[in-house]
């Protein structure tokens, strides 16, 4: 559906203004989705997020401000996030051999399953709600994307 008729608007006063309320509009619109999608599984997009990042650098290990540094949703507050998924046995916590001030954060092997259950889940996910767009949209899509931000 067009944007001017989700949100009632009758004109834009040039394309470029439609684009940024549209890419908000719509990265709203994902976010609920995937807020959604994870919500059966008890965790948010931002603890998601961390979870991801732990797998990659598996068998490393991952500090709050490394995690800091690569979260998509750079106002989270990884502190916090981290307590949440040691709560929920996804992470540990443990004191740096090398630095006793630093934190070194890994992903569980119940961490790790989450994930893997998710990644088949996501399939699904993804066909569902962005079965609209052919996969040559979704690579220009992410072309011009990335050239907007330089």
């Amino acid at each position: 559906m067009e944007l001017e008729k989700e949100i009632k608007q009758k004109a834009f006063k040039n394309p470029y203004q439609k684009a940024i309320v549209n890419i908000l509009y719509t990265g709203n619109w994902v976010n609920l989705l995937h807020t959604h999608f994870l919500k059966e599984y008890g965790i948010s997009t931002q603890q998601y997020n961390v979870l991801r990042i732990l797998r990659g650098r598996k068998p490393e290990a991952a500090s709050v401000k490394l995690l800091n540094e690569r979260m998509l949703d750079k106002m989270s507050n990884v502190s916090r996030l981290i307590d949440k998924l040691v709560a929920k046995d996804l992470v540990t916590r443990d004191f740096s051999k090398h630095d006793r001030r630093q934190v070194d954060i890994y992903i569980t092997s119940h961490g790790e399953k989450v994930l893997a259950e998710l990644d088949i889940k996501m399939e699904g996910f993804l066909q569902e709600n962005f079965h609209t767009i052919t996969e040559s949209e979704v690579v220009e899509l992410n072309r011009i994307l990335d050239k907007l931000r330089g």
